[in-house]
């Protein structure tokens, strides 16, 4: 049974036993298996019919991960793989995706890769992490990917074996089948596993430009199986319902390992997860069938998830929802938890976290805008940093850096170059998130201090954006940021300088660009050609502005037919503010009209950019 925690010294409280006291085993095998002992015949995974409730189920028990998770590491050390070694993964949410993520670490170092990313972006990732074996989908299971693997392969002259699920791969392949006839109950490479090994890359930085791939300890992943765990009040008894692929650290840590360390079962309801469109209509029911306790997504899903009705079903099992990934719109979390009767928790983790390092106390509602406090054993500051170094700490709701530091954190990327201006002294990270604790240590997201633009909770580099319009024979500056969308959280667009005498379009520099931006995620939707973009007191490009002047066009766009309707004039007003980070105003002209004002609030409440409405 977890503690109460109703407060930031709650957490804190847990901290006078070490964290390592906690543990089971210094790595997620032994932490797991350590379940399985005690709860060996529960379900560890359900993986349900797609579209169909009532369809049958395969069911994963807890003696049979653990047993497969061994079997697959046996697998992969009769192919060759060293500890030291990387197998890399690209596979659907199937039981031998877990067995790869939980054996994969205990026979070497794995690698879960995008499966969605363009081939030779997937070749530069798996080539970057070293990979010697690859486990994918056989040809039966995914034709269209078995296509780009085979592009792959072809980059990849180091591979010792290339390892198929769900049939055969034809010649040099090897069914994931071979594992069934290896043992279960031991390792045969007789490894002895240490929590300073590294047991996972994990990709980042963006699903475009040069692969920055995150290196994860045996006891960054066993204690975060035990902080989680314990912020998110995981039991034996729950079953959560979640989609999200192992690629993403939710997926393998917060929704994978952390909640099979705690006994939960994990209901799938689709290979795909939430991106099967036959999901979405069968939540409830799903949740009504399988007793599911929680439901865990980026925060599009909860917000698809609204306009699923009830109609009826039995969902008074549901005893939370958690959002993470992407900021959650304040009307999204209202909203759905109005719909379940039941708290939506959003926290606050990244890849280089390993997890989650903020939670809300679960045992109050969650406050509106707050992503939690620090768990046990994270320390989460906000400051203001130079560079490498941090200048000061913040004061109470004082807006800086979000830093972070303790035993989840990154101490480096498998590339040192990448750690500049990341990995900080005296073990602090700087997450390139802006925010503000309040007097209570109550973390608020106020914006981003990096350039990152998070669309549906995939990261983009604009980087990419910019140097291949730098490439246009027009352009002379250009710069790519996010601008609010009521779907996916941000989309990619870009601003355009042009050079002194050229000529250009923006559907000609939009055509330009994406000839040449392998993936369609990253490809600007919209072009805005200005005279002169806002540039720094040292001739930097200052984006910032060009934020806030995407928002004012989204707002805009929103807010002056509503306007006109009314009769009224409008201007929208974007800036910095000390609470909020940025602050919208929408200014409208003559007396107070009470129903413009609602029609406006429920128009743009679907945007995690703050707004205030104002009558001249």
């Amino acid at each position: 049974m977890h503690p109460t925690i109703r407060s930031a010294a709650d957490y804190r409280a847990l901290e006078d036993v070490p964290i390592a006291a906690r543990l089971d085993a210094p790595h997620p095998l032994g932490v797991i298996a350590a379940r399985a002992e005690r709860h060996g015949e529960r379900a560890a995974f359900v993986f349900a019919t797609p579209g169909d409730v009532a369809g049958p189920c395969g069911v994963v028990s807890f003696a049979d991960y653990v047993a497969g998770a061994r079997r697959a590491a046996n697998l992969f050390h009769e192919l060759g793989l060293g500890p030291d070694e990387v197998v890399s993964f690209l596979l659907p949410l199937r039981a031998e995706a877990y067995f790869t993520l939980l054996g994969g670490g205990a026979a070497g170092i794995v690698n879960p890769v995008n499966p969605f990313l363009e081939d030779w972006q997937i070749a530069e990732i798996l080539a970057t992490a070293g990979t010697r074996i690859l486990v994918v989908p056989a040809p039966a299971l995914d034709e269209a990917l078995w296509a780009k693997i085979e592009a792959v392969r072809a980059r990849l002259p180091q591979l010792k074996a290339v390892v198929t699920v769900g049939g055969e791969g034809g010649t040099g392949t090897h069914p994931f089948a071979e594992a069934d006839g290896l043992p279960g109950d031991r390792l045969l490479s007789g490894r002895e596993i240490r929590g300073e090994d590294t047991v996972a890359y994990f990709h980042t930085g963006g699903t475009t430009g040069t692969p920055k791939l995150a290196r994860h300890t045996n006891f960054m992943h066993a204690a975060q199986c035990w902080i989680t765990g314990l912020a998110m009040g995981y039991g034996a008894d729950d079953v959560l319902l979640t989609g999200l692929p192992l690629f993403h650290v939710g997926g393998a840590m917060v929704m994978g390992l952390a909640a099979s360390a705690q006994g939960t079962t994990v209901l799938q309801p689709s290979p795909a997860g939430f991106r099967d469109p036959k999901v979405l209509g069968t939540l409830w029911r799903l949740v009504e069938r399988h007793r599911a306790t929680a439901i865990a997504g980026v925060p599009t899903v909860l917000g698809a998830g609204l306009g699923v009705p009830v109609e009826g079903a039995d969902i008074s099992s549901l005893r939370w929802a958690a959002a993470s990934g992407a900021p959650l719109p304040l009307e999204v979390q209202r909203g759905f938890s109005e719909l379940i009767g039941r708290p939506v928790f959003e926290a606050f983790g990244m890849t280089e976290t390993t997890s989650f390092v903020t939670y809300p106390a679960r045992s109050t509602a969650p406050v509106e805008g707050g992503v939690g406090f620090a768990m046990p054993y994270c320390e989460v500051r906000t400051a203001r940093v130079d560079d490498e170094r941090i200048e000061r700490f913040c004061a109470a709701d004082e807006i800086g850096n979000v830093v972070i530091r303790g035993p989840s954190v990154i101490q480096g990327y498998l590339d040192p170059d990448h750690d500049d201006g990341v990995v900080l002294a005296d073990g602090w990270l700087n997450s390139g998130d802006l925010g503000r604790l309040d007097a209570a240590g109550q973390l608020f997201l106020t914006g981003r201090a990096k350039d990152m633009i998070i669309r549906g909770g995939h990261n983009i580099d604009p980087g990419i954006i910019d140097d291949v319009l730098h490439a246009h024979p027009a352009v002379e500056a250009a710069a790519a940021v996010g601008k609010p969308d009521a779907h996916s959280g941000e989309l990619p667009v870009a601003y355009v300088q042009l050079a002194p005498g050229a000529s250009a379009g923006a559907e000609e520099i939009q055509a330009f660009v994406r000839a040449r931006i392998g993936e369609r995620a990253a490809n600007p939707v919209n072009i805005f050609i200005i005279d002169a973009l806002p540039l720094t007191g040292v001739g930097k490009i200052f984006k910032p502005a060009l934020r806030q002047d995407a928002i004012r066009r989204v707002y805009e766009e929103i807010t002056a037919p509503l306007a006109a309707a009314a009769g009224r004039g409008v201007t929208v007003t974007v800036a910095a503010d000390p609470v909020h980070g940025t602050l919208a105003t929408i200014g409208l002209a003559g007396s107070e009209d009470a129903d413009l004002s609602q029609a406006i609030t429920a128009a743009l409440a679907p945007f995690i950019v703050r707004h205030a409405v104002v009558w001249d």
